[in-house]
């Protein structure tokens, strides 16, 4: 089972470092344009955070609602199997269970604040 999900680990952490591979040309810098006017410049360096700050926004809310994802699932699995294992003790792990993932939905929620900060302070 756990070789399994290295396995699937293993995989989509391939398949990422492909995808940022892949976006390498789209993070090149610009050519700067003709004549060095003070406002192309400016709108040129504007045009470029705009983007890093797309990309910086899809990779932060992406790899938290993917962790996040992943944790629940697991949180989830883990507590459903204990249950059936000691019926008897089906409060306390449902209690605790729903105490994990409501840190995990926490630090979910957190991560959105950083890409809203991102998107409209920075």
């Amino acid at each position: 089972m756990m070789k399994h999900v290295l396995k699937k680990i293993l995989v989509l952490g391939g398949v990422l470092v492909l995808s940022l591979a892949l976006m390498a040309p789209v993070l090149a810098a610009p050519e700067a344009p003709a004549g060095d006017e003070p406002a192309a410049v400016a709108e040129s360096q504007a045009d470029n955070t705009v983007g890093l700050k797309s990309i910086a926004v899809a990779l932060a809310i992406g790899i938290a609602a993917g962790g996040g994802g992943i944790g629940m699932g697991l949180a989830t699995a883990k507590s459903a199997e204990g249950i059936s294992r000691q019926p008897e003790a089906e409060g306390k792990i449902r209690t605790m269970m729903m105490l994990g993932l409501v840190f995990i939905e926490t630090a979910i929620i957190y991560a959105l604040l950083v890409v809203i900060l991102i998107i409209f302070v920075l």
